[in-house]
């Protein structure tokens, strides 16, 4: 591919460069090398690249497998156990999100940050560890269990982000939703590493979807 010439005087050429965005996302890449790049996609998704030496693991379930019934809305509601490695020199705090992309938006149902430099990962049902921000399914500050209305897998992400200070945040932990979270962690990710699990619902014999006997407030579609 080739930048364009177009000429606007006698010997006055011009260079056009009609570059895509991924090209120019490469270029950019190859000459930052570690260096923390952030894009807003049509999913609402901001992509974020580390220098890569991070991971994130949980002991319950293997990357890209089904996350046990124990995590959500169907049993008992836990959060995850997770564990990770490699966080870079100078991590000073780290933050986490859960998120989903739905066909309509990108919902998130676990905000923690402030989380302790010199952890390396999360116990069953964690509590009294970092600062809860809430959640797109009730909007409380808690951790909101996979409860999809509909069958069949879903894909749900876990995002580690290693930071080179506490996220720049000035409101209520109420008020804390995944973009002002992102936003307070623009020019501070040293790192980042993600799990992903996915969660099924089956029919019943009848053919409705099984729900637990208590149902998530309305307006939950995740």
């Amino acid at each position: 591919m080739k930048p364009t010439s177009k000429s606007v005087g006698p010997g006055s050429p011009r260079v056009c460069c009609r570059w895509p965005m991924w090209a120019l996302l490469a270029i950019v890449l190859a000459v930052g090398g570690g260096v923390v790049l952030l894009m807003q996609g049509r999913t609402g998704q901001i992509a974020r690249v580390g220098s890569g030496t991070m991971v994130l693991r949980s002991p319950e379930v293997a990357d890209g497998g089904p996350l046990p019934k124990d995590y959500t809305g169907d049993g008992t509601s836990s959060t995850l156990p997770l564990e990770w490695s490699g966080a870079p020199k100078g991590t000073k705090s780290f933050a986490l999100i859960m998120h989903h992309v739905a066909p309509d938006q990108v919902k998130w149902y676990w905000l923690l940050y402030n989380i302790p430099a010199d952890l390396k990962g999360l116990p069953k049902n964690v509590k009294g560890i970092g600062t809860l921000g809430n959640n797109s399914v009730n909007g409380r500050t808690e951790y909101a269990p996979p409860h999809s209305k509909g069958p069949g897998p879903k894909t749900y992400t876990y995002t580690l982000y290693a930071l080179s200070a506490p996220p720049r945040i000035t409101v209520e932990p109420a008020q804390v939703n995944r973009d002002v979270l992102l936003a307070a962690t623009e020019g501070l990710i040293l790192d980042t590493a993600e799990l992903h699990v996915v969660y099924t619902r089956f029919p019943e014999p009848g053919g409705n979807v099984v729900r637990e006997a208590d149902p998530p407030p309305p307006g939950d579609g995740n």
